[in-house]
């Protein structure tokens, strides 16, 4: 941890303005140089905001920042490390389900409602669009009252590299209605307390993602064969 990162974090509080780059210099005893490198990998990291005319402030503590740098640097130099860290995401999201629905109140009741309720109508468009910001919030908003910062940072990165590699832009329609027939499953069961069965519906989402992804490695071998 360097000099900066410890100073945010034993000395300060979320939301506090903090000092000119000249008194923290000599608060911490670092060049401006090396002050400043310090505070660009706590930008980085989330763990502060700049702004224009406000000046800097310590942020609310999120694990999505470093996750994310971390899992574009890798998808950049593999896109396929996307497929692994979206075996990882199933993994969270099924082993905490249950605990998070349970959590969940009527107004995040409605507004999961509200979300099915938009992504039909986008569906439901000629041509069609692409509900990614409700299957994003929808699959955010079940999290949402977890309490966990982990977990929420995790699927946090997911579904901002998932929009970043582009996998927002396209699917087949019946692949999406599908998708939205689960989505609804799981809503349903998590409205009547039912937390089993939104588990096997999430479960049997999960399987369909498989498939598809399947299908499209085997296509891709298919064309590279064809063009060989």
């Amino acid at each position: 941890m360097n000099e900066f990162v410890r100073f945010l974090a034993t000395r300060t509080t979320p939301g506090e303005h903090l000092p000119s780059l000249e008194v923290l210099s000599g608060k911490l005893g670092v060049s401006k140089g090396k002050l400043r490198e310090q505070m660009e990998v706590a930008r980085c990291l989330g763990l502060i905001e700049v702004r224009p005319h406000t000046g800097i402030r310590r942020a609310g503590y999120s694990f999505a920042p470093a996750v994310r740098e971390s899992l574009n640097y890798a998808v950049s130099t593999d896109a396929s490390l996307f497929d692994l860290y979206g075996e990882l995401r199933i993994k969270v999201e099924m082993s905490f389900l249950q605990e998070a629905a349970a959590l969940l109140v009527a107004e995040d009741h409605a507004c999961l409602q509200e979300l099915i309720a938009s992504a039909r109508e986008k569906l439901a468009t000629h041509p069609v669009r692409i509900p990614h910001e409700e299957h994003r919030q929808l699959h955010l908003t079940i999290y949402s009252r977890l309490g966990n910062p982990f977990v929420i940072g995790l699927l946090q990165a997911y579904w901002d590299t998932y929009e970043a590699v582009g996998l927002s832009l396209y699917a087949d329609l019946a692949y999406l209605q599908k998708v939205w027939d689960y989505h609804e499953r799981m809503v349903e069961a998590i409205r009547r307390g039912d937390f089993a069965a939104a588990e096997a519906a999430l479960l049997d989402h999960t399987r369909l993602l498989r498939h598809r992804e399947a299908e499209g490695q085997e296509a891709a071998i298919r064309s590279s064969v064809s063009h060989s």
